[in-house]
């Protein structure tokens, strides 16, 4: 299942420029859509998902056009916006089976087998009965991907789908993503490094509607391999003075105290260690860079 976007743009009423030239190619595997909040990567999913046009720009989706054969795209296409509604009443197996009647499976058989096989996939199977209201945040987002998951989707669309959960749920759902990669091609939008760094085999920076950066992970690693140093300072003058003087990628606190990460090809200055590259220092370096041109 291969998608392909060449020169997509999309510009607002408002003038907000959300796409501009955008082009990718989206192989059969996990792909992480990695970029800040107002990136334009929702505005990206929610075109890939036939739900707005560009001003400009194609989607090719296996052959099929995209902005032209929307229904062709949607029955192959399951989705998980960033915000979805549910009725709150309904308990999650009366709402999967109404879904499911709403994507055009009409037999009862294959519908009741296809939402007991999503509710245990998704481990909601002894709370499938209870009222999707009382569901916490992580329960909610199983949910949206048991939903995204009828009719077989070959297609699955996540859009900032761990912003908000805690550890534990974020780990049981990363999980369970990486189980539906096995057997679809998966887009996960985030602004959220780990999530892409742990589950995906290639992935593209954007930021202000362009891409910065496509590749995998391994490869954007090695190329800052050697490259980064870092220091723990104690006042906020100090990294202050190296973001004026050093190529400053980053800095983090540290039990109270700045840790500083620099870009060089050599050490930076005095105090300074060699350290490992991480996805984290590839982001934040395009992203520099883009600011930087």
């Amino acid at each position: 299942m291969a998608l392909t976007i060449t020169g997509l743009s999309k510009t607002y009423p408002n003038g907000v420029k959300a796409l501009k030239n955008l082009s990718l190619t989206i192989g059969n595997n996990m792909f992480g859509l990695l970029g800040p909040n107002g990136a334009g990567k929702s505005t990206l999913m929610r075109t890939v998902a036939t739900l707005q046009d560009p001003d400009s720009g194609t989607i090719s989706l296996d052959g099929i056009d995209v902005l032209k054969e929307k229904n062709a795209v949607r029955k192959l296409l399951g989705y998980l916006p960033q915000e979805f509604g549910v009725y709150p009443k309904l308990s999650a197996l009366d709402m999967l089976t109404h879904l499911a009647v709403l994507k055009g499976i009409s037999s009862s058989t294959e519908r009741r087998d296809m939402v007991d096989t999503l509710l245990r996939q998704t481990n909601l199977w002894e709370a499938r009965k209870k009222a999707l209201s009382t569901y916490s945040g992580g329960m909610k987002q199983r949910f949206g991907i048991a939903q995204a998951l009828l009719a077989n989707p070959k297609l699955i669309i996540v859009d900032e789908p761990t912003a908000g959960l805690d550890p534990a749920e974020r780990n049981r759902f990363l999980n369970l993503l990486s189980s539906i990669a096995n057997n679809v091609t998966v887009i996960l939008s985030t602004h959220i490094v780990d999530d892409v760094r742990e589950l995906c085999p290639r992935m593209a920076i954007i930021s202000n509607g362009e891409v910065l950066l496509e590749g995998s992970p391994a490869e954007s690693l090695d190329a800052l391999k050697g490259r980064m140093w870092s220091k723990v300072v104690a006042t906020d003058q100090e990294v202050l003075e190296m973001e004026q003087a050093l190529q400053v990628i980053s800095t983090h606190l540290v039990g109270g105290l700045h840790e500083v990460r620099v870009y060089a090809d050599s050490s930076p200055a005095e105090g300074f260690r060699a350290v490992e590259s991480d996805l984290e220092d590839v982001y934040f370096l395009n992203l520099a860079r883009q600011v930087k041109n």
